[in-house]
């Protein structure tokens, strides 16, 4: 039988948290903790280290960015523990420092915009697994701000469509169904966006996640470097 993947669940919303436990628990998840707040989520990954963290950006004392501090700090302390954050804001211009220390077992979906469930609990498992996942319009800013010295630059508008659906973890099969292209169209299209951005040989699932996060590159050293930049007031 199967270790289940363990999860701490972080939001200071009670009813969401018991939800989402309720769902994770049917689907064969072990949810070890709920927190309310990042103290509660401290004092749970201490107590038992899950698999991945699930929580909020925003969440108390202040309702800022206590989730998303807490999340780099995972990630800087604890690098094996997948975070996946899930929230209804997005704050797009922290994602270099999110992802500064690397792009494996990180993801950021919109409360709003997940698909379903079983969206939801693939994103997680992903996660979990050392994949990545990001929403769309998380990475739709930051692509749009690219200047053309970036290779990211270089790509077509359909390439960049494609490497938006790559950071919502899709594969080219799902792809094609929601493009209406060919497998032999979208592959030729991954292979077009990994020659681009110059990406070195690496297994299959290795470097479609370093073609999402490429663009973050020239920002997320320098700013992981200086540490999670200071709440806006």
């Amino acid at each position: 039988m199967d270790t289940p993947i363990t999860v701490v669940l972080a939001d200071d919303a009670v009813l969401l948290r018991e939800a989402l436990a309720g769902l994770l628990s049917g689907a064969g998840f072990q949810v070890l903790a709920q927190a309310g707040d990042v103290a509660g989520l401290r004092r749970a990954i201490a107590a038992g280290r899950p698999d991945v963290v699930v929580l909020d950006i925003r969440m108390p004392p202040g309702h800022r960015l206590e989730g998303l501090h807490a999340a780099v700090e995972i990630r800087r302390e604890h690098p094996e523990i997948g975070v996946l954050l899930l929230s209804q804001h997005v704050e797009s211009h922290y994602l270099p420092v999110l992802f500064g220390a690397g792009a494996r077992g990180v993801g950021y979906l919109l409360k709003e915009r997940v698909a379903g469930v079983d969206a939801f609990l693939d994103a997680v498992r992903q996660v979990a697994a050392g994949g990545c996942v990001v929403d769309p319009q998380v990475i739709g800013p930051l692509l749009r701000a690219r200047n053309g010295a970036d290779p990211v630059a270089t790509l077509s508008d359909r390439e960049r469509e494609i490497l938006a659906l790559i950071a919502q973890g899709r594969s080219n099969q799902a792809i094609c169904r929601q493009l209406v292209l060919t497998g032999k169209t979208v592959e030729t299209h991954v292979r077009n966006i990994l020659r681009r951005l110059d990406l070195p040989p690496e297994p299959d699932d290795h470097r479609r996640v370093l073609a999402v996060l490429r663009y973050l590159r020239p920002w997320s050293e320098e700013t992981y470097r200086a540490g999670l930049p200071p709440t806006p007031t």
